[in-house]
């Protein structure tokens, strides 16, 4: 009997300390099972007399049945003191004063990169995207820029180890759109791109371009012209004054420059600018037939217009920001004051 006090006295005491479900269902089984202590016990009483076995037995399930009572309380307590702290936790007293909450911004190159998708989704295109790490054919060999080509030297690489490298703008998606889709297709590709750039107010290593690919039958430069100053207008909200210039692409032939009339200082001059008047904004020309033959298209069946350009400057002209390194700065204050 003294033994069987113990055994119930040690379980209870056990019980009291436990606050969670899962050390209670440990102690359940180790003193309520069929290998618990009180099993044991009775196991042991094999020389007793019928009489005392009975006894004994009346005692034995009395004590289960108490520890299965204090087991079923604990339990209920536990689960009811966890309702009760999680109705705590998610309390909303209305009756409060609204405090001021900080509303969070996107970055402007991701709203002026979304603003642009959008655009010429509505326009027939499709977003295209490729990897950041790229190899020589798709960054430069399919674009008409064989090795040891001087047009190389007009893009500082970062190189890898293994030969790979960052890509320098985003026309490698173009490449790998037209090695796997059949003209007629028209796209665009918005994306981090890296250059080995001296950083100054105008250039950084790291920056965003989005760059636009249109493939089909009897395309001209009037063509290209007519969707870069829909994209422009509607970019801006307003006719903008641009200049177009031919400009050297090894993928385009003809290439231009479209330069847009600087909005920071209204064409009088400033860094931006580079103190012109006028800031560079991209590139365009239509699509080299070597590139098409690259990619087994047709160039005598199939023409086509490029551009690209960066739209960390789209977005310094539309906001007036005069140096680029603030987009990488890390700045709060920064993207909290371009609504």
């Amino acid at each position: 009997m003294q033994d069987f006090n113990l055994i119930e006295n040690q379980a209870l005491e056990e019980l009291a300390i436990i606050e969670q479900l899962p050390p209670l269902d440990q102690w359940k089984s180790h003193h309520l099972g069929k290998k618990s202590p009180l099993m044991a016990l009775l196991k042991g009483l094999k020389d007793a007399t019928a009489e005392e076995r009975k006894e004994l037995g009346m005692v034995s399930n009395t004590i289960k049945n108490r520890l299965t009572d204090a087991w079923e309380q604990k339990r209920r307590q536990i689960e009811q003191a966890a309702i009760e702290g999680k109705l705590n936790a998610e309390w909303l007293d209305l009756t409060e004063p609204r405090t001021r909450e900080r509303r969070g911004r996107l970055h402007p190159i991701t709203r002026y990169s979304r603003k642009v998708e959008s655009l010429f989704t509505r326009m027939g295109f499709q977003v295209l995207s490729g990897p950041l790490v790229e190899d020589d054919w798709h960054n430069f060999e399919a674009l008409n820029i064989p090795p040891e080509h001087p047009a190389r030297d007009m893009q500082d690489t970062f190189f890898m180890e293994n030969g790979s490298l960052l890509r320098t703008h985003t026309s490698p998606v173009q490449i790998r759109t037209m090695e796997n889709i059949q003209p007629p297709f028209r796209g665009i590709a918005p994306g981090r791109v890296f250059r080995c750039e001296e950083i100054d107010a105008c250039h950084d290593n790291t920056f965003y371009q989005v760059e636009g690919i249109l493939i089909d039958r009897d395309i001209s430069v009037a063509n290209m012209v007519y969707f870069l100053k829909t994209l422009l207008k509607e970019i801006f909200g307003r006719d903008v004054e641009v200049r177009l210039r031919h400009g050297y692409f090894p993928f385009v032939e003809p290439g231009f420059e479209l330069d847009l009339r600087c909005l920071v200082c209204e064409g009088k001059g400033c860094p931006v600018c580079k103190h012109v008047g006028w800031s560079e904004l991209m590139g365009c020309g239509m699509v080299h037939p070597k590139v098409l033959k690259a990619c087994k298209i047709d160039p005598e069946q199939w023409g086509g217009f490029a551009f690209g350009m960066g739209l960390n400057r789209l977005v310094m002209n539309h906001y007036d920001i005069d140096n680029i390194r603030h987009f990488l700065s890390g700045d709060l204050r920064f993207i909290q004051q371009l609504r």
